[in-house]
């Protein structure tokens, strides 16, 4: 049995991962803001909810298939953005949309990531989204719709959970940096993880690659996530932006960050096709709901035309299948394919979307359903002492 093949699951990746990378890497995949109370939330939430299987159905052929920003999905999950990916494994984000293109999934890819758009999509033919924000530079935003068009993106998505950086003190502690550097106190971790350590500290020059034409922030030398969010994003953003940004793309658009029914509604109204429930990992607002929590809500504020993505938690194929029956169109992961990517690069990731897939599966198997699209409220129901 390989290496990978002992993970049986995505705890067990993260184990992995947690071996293999220096701690400050480790803390900025792994941590979230505050108290961490959203953080442990989001996923904790899930085993509120019971599945409630049928009997007796034929479940010799399940159907999985589903439609998400408008593309084919072999299932419903995607691969949310995730920034910075080349801090975890030197393939970066090719590497997890080659997972995701073998498996039939949506990619999104950060505006915060380390491959240029255009790159990435010469290098990947399966269906990708790219997740945007609106700068202080409107012209900036302008320019990444053009080029999204031009490279042949399906649909954006429009993070708008981030008006200033949440306070994550696992990085303030490590003095985490773009891009990372060593320091008196890092030191120690970074030698003793020579395998990630030489070739991230002496390799390539770390960029973000997809704004740096722009806003070339770390020219000057490294600087602080909190520093850099600072100073680009604009916390004046409100639904006119929205409403033009939709005008400008004129296709699938998904606003990721939206918690409330009213929020969703007002999403749609704006010219969206799709929100995206998330508090962004837990990396935000510490004590935001937790995703799942608010599926049911959303559905029934916009309706059942617009997708509806459950952001956040995800750690089995059942809770994908929780999020379903809740009413969500699909989930999508962040940390769990980051885990993967930091465990065992590529095939890290591969391992993780198998064992997901197989996962969910397995659960509509036992639950008597034979195709997601069954999938309806009767059959999750909150346990008793839920909050």
């Amino acid at each position: 049995m390989t290496r990978l093949g002992r993970a049986n699951n995505v705890a067990d990746l993260r184990l992995m991962a947690r071996r293999r990378l220096p701690r400050p890497i480790f803390d900025y995949i792994d941590g979230g803001a505050d108290d961490e109370v959203s953080l442990r939330r989001n996923v904790t939430a899930f085993a509120d909810y019971e599945i409630v299987p049928d009997v007796l159905n034929d479940v010799s052929d399940i159907r999985t298939e589903t439609s998400i920003f408008g593309q084919p999905s072999r299932w419903p999950l995607m691969l949310s953005p995730t920034g910075l990916t080349r801090m975890f494994h030197g393939q970066a984000e090719l590497a997890v949309a080659r997972a995701a293109a073998r498996h039939g999934l949506l990619y999104s890819l950060s505006t915060m990531g380390t491959t240029r758009l255009e790159d990435l999509a010469q290098a990947f033919a399966g269906p990708k989204v790219f997740q945007i924000y609106i700068f202080k530079d409107r012209g900036l935003t302008a320019e990444f719709v053009a080029r999204c068009r031009e490279a042949g993106y399906h649909g954006l998505a429009l993070t708008v959970d981030t008006p200033v950086a949440g306070n994550r003190e696992r990085d303030r502690v490590s003095g985490l940096s773009l891009p990372p550097k060593l320091t008196l106190r890092s030191l120690l971790s970074f030698a003793l993880h020579p395998s990630w350590s030489l070739p991230a500290l002496t390799g390539s020059r770390f960029d973000l690659a997809n704004v740096s034409h722009r806003i070339d922030a770390l020219a000057s030398g490294p600087m602080s996530l909190f520093d850099y969010i600072g100073g680009q994003f604009d916390r004046s953003v409100g639904w006119r932006d929205v409403e033009w940004l939709a005008r400008e793309w004129n296709g699938p658009l998904a606003i990721k960050g939206v918690m409330t029914p009213e929020d969703a509604r007002r999403s749609i109204a704006s010219g969206a096709t799709g929100v995206m429930i998330s508090n962004h990992g837990g990396r935000q607002l510490d004590g935001a709901p937790a995703p799942i929590d608010q599926i049911e809500a959303v559905r029934h504020a916009v309706g059942d035309a617009p997708d509806v993505i459950c952001d956040g938690g995800i750690r089995r194929g059942s809770d994908v299948v929780k999020a379903i029956a809740l009413g969500a169109t699909a989930c999508s992961i962040g940390r769990p394919y980051l885990y993967g990517l930091a465990a065992g690069g590529e095939p890290g990731v591969d391992h993780l979307l198998t064992l997901l897939r197989t996962e969910f599966e397995r659960t509509l198997t036992l639950a008597g359903i034979n195709d997601v699209a069954a999938l309806s409220r009767r059959h999750v129901r909150r346990t008793r002492g839920a909050g």
